[in-house]
């Protein structure tokens, strides 16, 4: 059953699959957005660079160190963080292999990616002698096309969702859809089907549909905002940097936000805590000191006039 409802808007989205075959081999539509996402993400870098006087090349060349290590970065975040579910005992090495490399289905964490992205940028920067602070305020409406492109991999993937709801974006997913996948019991299992959610089934053409958060949406309308926003406010930063900050923060916020809806949460071990909650309540933390601190600096640099350049060159 390949269908998807938003109930109380009117909404029935028929045979909305998760890939396609060519030649036999199955391609998920996850990958190919994030694909497309790398593409988009580095069209509009691009342009971003040569309305600030840099090189294009420059921004392919980083684009390329990137795209690997990036995805790796994302991956290897994931893995950490749901260490049991990929070594469990009994479980032979080449299935536990397969599992581990196996991100067409899914589990990819931004964070990871984001981290991976800001080493590989210090790194680029450093080697071609650039301001890191220029180079990740050049990206960063990139990096937020590719996550707004990203959370839609999640959509056809039907994952990434919250806890129940009946609001009115609430989303219903058959549960056969995970019985066909061979999913279902784990996802029982492991709470990502919560025991809300069961209490609250909804039948539909005689199946048995759970009722949730589409926060896949939610984040990403909120990153399509942070996107205009900074579109519009990035010809009057204050500093080098602040694009950059701005996103973090604007992120962070709505990521505190969103995952504290999420069933599916990457939790710290032995603590019961959402990591990616914690880690963006950290980055709104340091990058509101952080803005407010260069904003003052800013405030009290001496203003420049004609008589004083004069005098700087005597």
């Amino acid at each position: 059953m390949y269908d998807i409802r938003f109930p109380n808007l009117g909404i029935v989205l028929k045979n909305i699959k998760d890939g396609f075959t060519i030649f036999g081999f199955e391609i998920k539509f996850y990958g190919v957005i994030i694909a497309l996402g790398f593409v988009l993400a580095f069209l509009v870098i691009s342009k971003e660079a040569k309305r600030t006087g840099q090189s294009e090349d420059t921004y392919l060349d980083f684009m390329l160190w990137l795209i690997i290590p990036a995805i790796l970065g994302a991956r290897l975040y994931y893995i950490i963080f749901s260490w049991d579910s990929y070594f469990q005992k009994g479980k032979g090495f080449g299935k536990t292999l397969f599992d581990l490399i196996d991100i067409r289905s899914g589990g990819l964490a931004i964070y990871g990616g984001v981290i991976a992205g800001v080493i590989v940028a210090i790194v680029f920067a450093k080697k071609r002698k650039m301001k890191f602070s220029v180079l990740a305020d050049t990206v960063t409406m990139g990096l937020l096309i590719g996550q707004i492109m990203g959370r839609w991999g999640n959509f056809f993937n039907r994952e990434a969702f919250g806890d129940y709801t009946n609001s009115l974006f609430a989303m219903a997913i058959p549960t056969d859809y995970y019985v066909g996948k061979g999913t279902l019991t784990g996802m029982i299992n492991s709470g990502i089907i919560t025991s809300e959610m069961a209490n609250h089934m909804q039948v539909y053409d005689g199946m048995q549909w759970i009722t949730v958060h589409p926060t896949f949406l939610y984040e990403s309308v909120w990153n399509l905002i942070l996107l205009i926003v900074i579109i519009i406010y990035r010809k009057h930063k204050k500093f080098d940097g602040e694009i950059f900050l701005m996103y973090l923060w604007g992120y962070g916020m709505g990521r505190v936000w969103v995952e504290g809806l999420r069933s599916d949460s990457l939790m710290i071990p032995f603590i019961n805590m959402k990591v990616s909650q914690l880690l963006a309540a950290i980055c709104v933390l340091v990058c509101s000191v952080i803005i407010v601190k260069k904003r003052l600096e800013t405030v009290k640099a001496p203003v420049k006039t004609p008589d004083s350049e004069e005098k700087d060159t005597q």
